[in-house]
């Protein structure tokens, strides 16, 4: 932090004698002008042997320019600082310090000089530090990473915002403020791609990420320090361009995926049964899901969509179509869609008139099985051969193959309307 008058009378051994000397030390200089002001930018600390400190406003000038304090030299043309000047300052909280003789406004200059080198330099320092912090966050854990690290680096709060002003990352976010009128005025602002201002004693800076607007850094702190801020955007830029290009390159795996097991190859990481979905949109559980013909496709047991009957990895074409079959007529399972088509009158009848109960019962439970053997068996309670047996003496009686999804479907349909 910048010395203050204090700071520095305390460093030089000169007598404070009114005001506020607790202000920063922005810059040194010497004047006897009856009007410095015009050659002032303000923050400066002024020293004055006194040879027009006493004219009338003197002291208000000073103060309306934004001067920190005034250095008043004795031994020369005074011997003392003058009461009335004294008076005046405490009187408008101007810092007043007495400079002796012995003390040297060149070392008060050299003072102020080398405090603020060291403080550039500490800013430099911790700048540098930060930057490093913040890569190293960025490569770990990509924006998330940055967001938390700037944050406690900045002992305040920082948030990530996407283009909807939706919070993606926060650190600390019960204390972000509404800044819904804000990001309006940054976005009707058009090309302006940053704004800092104040909120409640709050130094807050908003940073649009890219010229793509890939979202808005917001940060706040009580000590603005817009370079780190500066890094941690151009950070985030990046870690957000990259999360875009694996995102994308996940995409096309898992859609190369989908593709195989339509083609019925295998794929691993996926359960031995689950039920196919359509889903409305990319879903953020952590199941397998892929985009297909504009479909967003999940493979799991219970999800938010239209469903498919329960399959395995070589049924995943079938549970596409059934899915898409229970979307198309509006139910949300393809059960439920099974159970309510319309059926022409006497289908069923003469579909399993062939068929007697037991063969019947077994094709209702090899049918609810996908076709496997030994589940059907297991629940039938006989041997996987008899079950074989049984399937081979139905497609003898209806001189079908039941190779054939499109009987297989028809079975499936006439037995469920022959339960009812």
């Amino acid at each position: 932090m910048p010395i203050t008058v204090r700071e520095l009378a305390g460093k030089l051994a000169l007598p404070v004698l009114a005001g506020d000397v607790s202000r920063p030390v922005g810059w040194v200089h010497g004047t006897e002008l009856a009007d410095p002001t015009p050659f002032l930018e303000g923050g400066e600390l002024l020293l004055t042997t006194g040879l027009n400190a006493l004219r009338d406003g003197y002291v208000e000038r000073l103060v309306r320019a934004g001067v920190v304090g005034l250095g008043f030299g004795t031994g020369l043309g005074h011997d003392v600082v003058p009461p009335a000047l004294v008076e005046a300052a405490a009187e408008v909280g101007l810092g007043l310090v007495e400079v002796p003789r012995d003390v040297p406004f060149i070392a008060i200059s050299k003072a102020v000089s080398k405090a603020l080198a060291a403080d550039e330099y500490a800013a430099l320092t911790r700048t540098s530090e930060a930057q490093r912090a913040l890569t190293r966050a960025a490569v770990r854990t990509g924006a998330g990473g940055v967001v938390r690290r700037l944050g406690q680096w900045i002992d305040g709060w920082a948030v990530l915002l996407d283009v909807a002003g939706r919070p993606v990352h926060a650190h600390n976010p019960r204390l972000v403020p509404d800044l819904t009128a804000e990001l309006a005025r940054l976005k009707a602002a058009g090309g302006l791609a940053s704004a800092a201002f104040e909120l409640d004693g709050v130094h807050v800076f908003l940073q649009v990420l890219g010229s793509r607007a890939r979202g808005v850094l917001a940060v706040g702190t009580a000590r603005p320090e817009p370079g780190i801020v500066n890094t941690a955007a151009s950070l985030l830029v990046v870690a957000l361009a990259q999360h875009d290009s694996v995102d994308a390159a996940r995409r096309e795996l898992r859609a190369g995926q989908f593709r195989m097991l339509l083609a019925g190859l295998a794929v691993d990481g996926l359960p031995g049964r689950f039920r196919v979905f359509l889903a409305a949109g990319p879903p953020d559980d952590d199941v397998f899901w892929a985009e297909h013909d504009g479909d967003f496709v999940v493979l799991t047991d219970e999800f938010d969509g239209f469903a498919s009957s329960e399959v395995d990895q070589p049924g995943v074409a079938r549970g596409y179509r059934e899915a898409r079959q229970a979307r198309n007529a509006g139910v949300r399972t393809f059960e439920e869609l099974a159970g309510n088509l319309p059926l022409p009158d006497g289908f069923a009848d003469a579909l399993l008139r062939p068929l007697d109960a037991e063969t019947r019962a077994t094709l209702r439970v090899w049918l609810a099985h996908h076709g496997a053997w030994d589940p059907a068996a297991a629940e039938l309670g006989v041997h996987r051969h008899t079950v074989r047996n049984r399937v081979r003496r139905a497609e003898q009686a209806l001189n079908r193959s039941l190779d054939s999804p499109g009987l297989r479907a028809e079975l499936w349909l006439a037995l469920h309307r022959e339960g009812q």
